[in-house]
């Protein structure tokens, strides 16, 4: 996985923090791991929209880097708008997700076209509200620290052996 850079000592005494308090971030890579995170707690903004999903076997263990994954669809624009958008989701990363992201979760960033034209600034806090958001509905949902540290348990199947409720 790609170590993704983080908030450079300088940025981080102009904001008062420390460079050890910043956690440590890595990338998506992986369909898998994409798909994942798609089935976990979602928050939207104008610019993008999050996906998160705690990964239980590191969240148990208390341990883990947060992850994130960027992903622009096609119909949002030309290869060039698709890479001004990732550039600018990864810089928000790169800058916030210290403070709001949780170790042991993986995130995906879906951008949109707004993305392009919002203020800086204002995607930034759409970001960190986005990540609150998404962890309250994890923790709603019992995809958050608690059902991964209290192990969740799998779905019983019907008579048949099957999944479905159908027989």
């Amino acid at each position: 996985m790609q170590r993704v850079g983080l908030v450079v000592a300088s940025a981080c005494r102009l904001e008062g923090r420390n460079a050890s308090d910043v956690i440590s971030i890595e990338r998506l890579t992986k369909r898998r791991e994409f798909l994942a995170a798609a089935t976990g707690a979602r928050a939207s903004s104008r610019g993008f929209s999050v996906q998160a999903k705690a990964r239980g076997e590191a969240l148990a263990r208390g341990e883990g880097p947060a992850r994130f994954g960027f992903t622009v669809t096609r119909k949002t624009g030309n290869a060039v708008e698709r890479n001004r958008i990732r550039r600018r989701l990864r810089e928000i990363v790169r800058l916030a997700a210290d403070m709001d992201a949780r170790p042991g979760f993986d995130y995906v960033l879906i951008g949109r076209r707004d993305a392009l034209s919002l203020d800086f600034r204002q995607l930034m806090r759409d970001f960190s509200k986005s990540l609150q958001r998404a962890h309250a509905s994890a923790e709603a949902r019992g995809h958050g620290e608690r059902a991964a540290t209290q192990g969740v348990t799998a779905p019983q199947s019907n008579a048949t052996g099957h999944g479905s409720d159908r027989l």
